[in-house]
C-alpha cells in the first residue's frame, strides 16, 4: 500500500491531474469515481488506485480488476492524488484514444465544431450531449480547453470514452475541408437570417460553437453556409454555449427521426398498394 506522497506513482497521478503538458507527453489522463473507473475500456486501462477505506467497503468492485492493475493508497495520500474535494476513493490512469476526422465521416455525419471554448464544464456537457444525440464526432480548435482536463472529464460522465473527437491544427482549413467533403456548416449567430428550425439538417451537417464570451471568430462565421438564430424572449441575448449547442443538435435529431418515420410510412404505403 502506498503511504507517502513522495511515491513516484503519486507524483505521476498528480502531474496528470494538473498539467496538460504531462497528459500530452504521456498520452494518458486520469478519471475518478466508481462510474468513470468502471466504464474504462479494458484495453485502455493503465492502473487503478483505491483508497484504503474504499477498498474495505467495496471488495466486490475491486475484484472486477486484475490485481496487477490495482494499487491501494492510504486515505490521506489518496486525497492528495484526487482532484475533487470529497473523493470517492477510486481513480484510474487511462490511455488516450486516437481519432481522425475520417472516423467521424459516416453516412450523413452530424458534427460539432467547437472553437476556442474555455470552460471545462461546458465542453464536458457538450461531449455528453453529443453521445446522447448520436453525434458522429466533435472537432475542436487548437485553443479550445483540453478535453482531458479533470473537470471536463467529470462533466462527460463517461461519454469521453465513446464520442470521437479531434483537435484540428488549422481550424479554418478544417472547415474548408469539411465543406469540400459536402458537409453543410451552420452557426448560431446574433446576425442569423433565419430561425434555427428552418434549415434542413437531414444531410451531412455540422454546427459551429464559439467562445463563451466572444462567440465565433469572423473567419469561422464567414465559413458557415448558414447563420441561424435561436429566438429569445425577455432581455436574454444569448444562451450558454452548451445549451445553444444542445438546442441545435436536437433539432437536427428531430428532423432526422421525422424524415426516417416519413420514409418508413411511405415505404409501407407503397408496399400495401403493390400487394393490393
Amino acid at each position: 500500500m502506498i503511504t507517502s506522497t513522495s511515491s513516484s506513482q503519486v507524483k505521476t497521478v498528480v502531474s496528470l491531474q494538473k498539467k496538460a503538458k504531462t497528459r500530452k507527453e504521456t498520452k494518458q489522463f486520469v478519471v475518478e469515481g466508481m462510474k468513470m473507473v468502471s466504464e474504462v475500456p479494458q484495453d485502455r486501462l493503465v492502473k487503478v488506485y483505491f483508497s484504503e477505506s474504499f477498498a474495505a467497503a467495496n471488495v466486490s468492485f475491486l475484484n472486477k480488476f486484475a490485481k496487477e492493475q490495482t494499487e491501494l493508497v492510504s486515505d490521506i495520500v489518496f486525497a492528495q492524488m484526487s482532484d475533487t474535494k470529497t473523493p470517492q476513493g477510486a481513480l484510474a490512469i487511462v490511455k488516450m484514444a486516437q481519432y481522425t476526422v475520417q472516423d467521424m465521416m459516416k453516412d450523413k455525419p452530424l458534427l460539432l465544431l467547437v472553437e476556442n471554448l474555455q470552460d471545462p464544464g461546458n465542453l464536458g456537457t457538450i461531449v455528453r450531449m453529443a453521445e446522447g444525440a448520436g453525434v458522429t464526432g466533435v472537432i475542436l480548435s487548437p485553443n479550445t480547453v483540453d478535453i482531458y482536463n479533470p473537470k471536463t472529464i467529470r462533466s462527460t460522465m463517461g461519454s469521453v470514452y465513446r464520442v470521437p473527437f479531434f483537435y484540428a491544427k488549422d481550424f479554418t482549413q478544417q472547415l474548408a475541408d469539411l465543406k469540400q467533403a459536402g458537409v453543410r456548416l451552420y452557426a448560431a449567430h446574433l446576425d442569423g437570417n433565419c430561425e434555427y428550425t428552418h434549415p434542413d439538417y437531414t444531410g451531412a451537417s455540422a454546427f459551429l460553437i464559439g467562445n463563451e464570451a466572444n462567440g465565433l471568430t469572423k473567419a469561422s462565421s464567414d465559413a458557415a453556409d448558414v447563420l441561424v438564430r435561436i429566438p429569445m424572449q425577455g432581455q436574454v441575448e444569448s444562451f450558454n454555449a452548451a445549451v445553444a449547442c444542445t438546442i441545435l443538435t436536437f433539432e437536427a435529431v428531430r428532423q432526422r427521426r421525422t424524415g426516417l418515420a416519413e420514409s418508413m410510412a411511405e415505404t409501407a404505403t407503397l408496399t400495401t398498394v403493390s400487394l393490393s
